[in-house]
């Protein structure tokens, strides 16, 4: 597929209130085994049928994604994860009533039913029942569980616009499904029920501090924590080996005082001859940088406006042409882990403390 073209048929839905029956070949695509990209309230996901052997690896050539990293099933309603999974623990309730539909994966052990191309040959599977109601509607039409990593190509910054997917998708894929810009902007926060303790594999909207106030009692895995590319493990879940969330430019992370961060930076800048400079920015400092692109990701004073922006601003570098990113960084408390876990995956881990 990677090298040959598709059309690739896009429908616009952001002023649609008929959006059933503007669904419907959509949902004829799934069931014939096609792909279709679509907006969640995180990032815009790449979707096949879960349960089709022949669909799924479809996902993983459109993207360039690695075999072993493993897909989230998407479902419409809570009953539909009963055959997906050997059993559903008690806490996996309480975490459905508290968070779902919205943007929290659960990891459970896998049924039968789930190919192990589904899952990254791993016995268990990861399942989501997403809040934006284009996608659910979509996935209830098509009548299956439905099979969606984010829709880019492997590597790069997920698609939070339905022009972000056909950049990176277009004539690979059947079908684009534009629900406008979404609301959240990073991916979903996935944790593993199967254990004693639910334990967090990736970081997201959905903080450990929520986790905690919900269910008293929950680990972050030891690979979420590393500040080191991991590739000798065999992944859990989406997005805990592999680089992610990479502009083309050469990126690197500056921790430390603010002050100090914009002063090194701009030393930096002044270094880098011949290589147009980008700053990533916020509301507070973005005029205070001297490079040829300065873009602010938010205000310190929100950090779900930072992670709303930070996948656009990265692809913004790329369309700008930025070859040395220099990136400030934010507190790692709540909502800001997750937005630091995606930004150390931006920059392949390369970090500064000045």
């Amino acid at each position: 597929m990677r090298g040959s073209k598709m059309k690739t048929e896009y429908v616009d839905l952001r002023e649609d209130k008929d959006i059933r029956e503007r669904l419907k070949k959509a949902a004829e695509i799934i069931k014939d085994g096609g792909l279709v990209a679509f907006p969640t309230e995180t990032v815009y996901g790449l979707g096949a049928n879960g349960l089709n052997d022949e669909a799924v690896p479809k996902i993983y050539e459109a993207k360039g994604r690695p075999s072993d990293n493993p897909l989230i099933l998407h479902i419409s309603e809570f009953d539909e994860i009963k055959s997906l999974v050997k059993e559903i623990p008690n806490i996996a309730y309480v975490l459905a009533d508290e968070f779902w539909p919205g943007p929290l994966t659960m990891v459970f052990n896998k049924s039968d039913i789930v190919p192990y191309r589904t899952t990254g040959g791993l016995e268990s599977v990861a399942l989501r029942m997403p809040s934006n109601k284009i996608a659910r509607e979509f996935i209830k039409a098509a009548g299956v569980p439905v099979a969606a990593p984010s829709a880019n190509s492997s590597g790069r910054p997920s698609p939070t616009k339905a022009s972000h997917v056909l950049k990176d998708l277009e004539g690979r894929i059947d079908m684009v499904i534009d629900g406008g810009e979404v609301d959240i902007g990073i991916e979903s926060t996935i944790v593993d029920v199967t254990g004693e303790v639910p334990i967090i594999l990736r970081p997201g909207f959905i903080t450990e501090e929520m986790l905690l106030e919900a269910i008293g009692r929950v680990e972050v895995d030891e690979a979420v924590k590393s500040l080191v590319q991991g590739l000798d493990f065999k992944p859990k879940a989406p997005g805990m080996k592999y680089r992610h969330y990479a502009p083309y430019g050469k990126m690197a992370i500056y921790k430390g005082d603010n002050k100090k961060v914009i002063e090194v930076i701009n030393e930096e800048i002044k270094k880098q001859i011949g290589k147009k400079t980008a700053v990533l920015a916020t509301d507070e400092t973005k005029d205070l940088y001297e490079a040829d692109i300065v873009v602010s990701v938010g205000s310190r004073q929100s950090a779900k406006s930072i992670a709303h922006n930070l996948f656009n601003v990265l692809r913004k570098f790329d369309e700008m042409g930025a070859e040395m990113i220099f990136s400030e960084s934010f507190d790692e408390n709540k909502l800001g882990f997750a937005i630091m876990n995606r930004l150390h995956k931006s920059a392949g881990y390369n970090i500064i403390n000045v």
